[in-house]
């Protein structure tokens, strides 16, 4: 009986065609058995993580960038030098002002406090140029000796009211100012006391009492030639300034004090 079986059996499998599907719970079984690969690499693909080689080359390319950074300049390569600070020396008369006007001051005033010893301000110089209405010429070249003078560029100065008498109308350009400090300031007041002013024809010193009771000082000048830097042969005209020396001073006497001991030539 079992040699017949075995028999029956053989004859059905000969009778079976070769491509015959599998039973369908194998396929299910091995459709569940794939899916999870599946569903890896799907996330791998959609989140754009590089596989292993890319993942390596990146890592490699990071590095390297890092590398890169701390890496110093080669020896032929010169690092660039910073461009210096002008002016590069220190005024005179700051390093004056700081190392024995400011002590002098103290003692004399009796200041309980470093800071009430009275310093510079700012310096402001200005020209008024009324012609400039019919000849801007004119207000070009004064816009020209004052940046000659000071070392800075001015601006140009306008008309805040109209007044008929004289045909101006508010906005007209009528003048240049130039506002100084710092460094600026102790350089021209510098050249102010000690080259220029000693250029005035018949010069006995400047007004003393020309304080406006805060300590601020303002001289005027009746010709622009005496400073070296202007020449007599390229200029327009023979023009003035007005000049505006502001301190910290709160009277007159230390703002006197204080422009003489930074040797401001006053009349006796």
């Amino acid at each position: 009986m079992a040699e017949e079986r075995k028999a029956d059996e053989q004859a059905a499998a000969a009778d079976k065609p070769a491509g015959e599907p599998k039973r369908k719970g194998d396929q299910g079984e091995a459709r569940q058995g794939a899916k999870p690969a599946k569903e890896g690499g799907g996330r791998q693909a959609k989140e754009g993580k590089p596989a292993g080689g890319e993942k390596a080359k990146a890592e490699k390319a990071k590095g390297g960038g890092e590398k890169g950074k701390g890496q110093k300049p080669a020896e032929g390569g010169k690092p660039k030098e910073k461009a210096p600070k002008l002016p590069v020396k220190e005024p005179r008369l700051r390093v004056l002002y700081r190392e024995k006007v400011a002590k002098a001051l103290r003692e004399e005033f009796s200041y309980p406090s470093v800071q009430q010893v009275p310093k510079l301000e700012k310096i402001v110089v200005s020209m008024g140029v009324g012609e400039a209405l019919a000849n801007k010429k004119l207000l070009d070249a004064a816009v020209k000796e004052l940046a000659q003078i000071t070392g800075l560029k001015p601006i140009r100065t306008k008309a805040k009211k109209s007044i008929a008498n004289f045909k101006v109308r508010k906005g007209n350009e009528i003048g240049a100012m130039v506002t100084l400090r710092g460094y600026h300031m102790y350089e021209f007041l510098d050249r102010l006391a000690n080259v220029a002013l000693p250029r005035v024809k018949d010069f006995r010193g400047i007004n003393p009492n020309a304080f406006d009771g805060r300590g601020n000082y303002a001289l005027g000048l009746t010709e622009q030639i005496i400073f070296p830097e202007i020449d007599y042969d390229k200029i327009e005209r023979v023009s003035g300034m007005n000049i505006a020396i502001c301190t910290t001073a709160r009277t007159d006497q230390e703002g006197r004090q204080l422009l003489t001991a930074l040797g401001m030539p006053f009349r006796k």
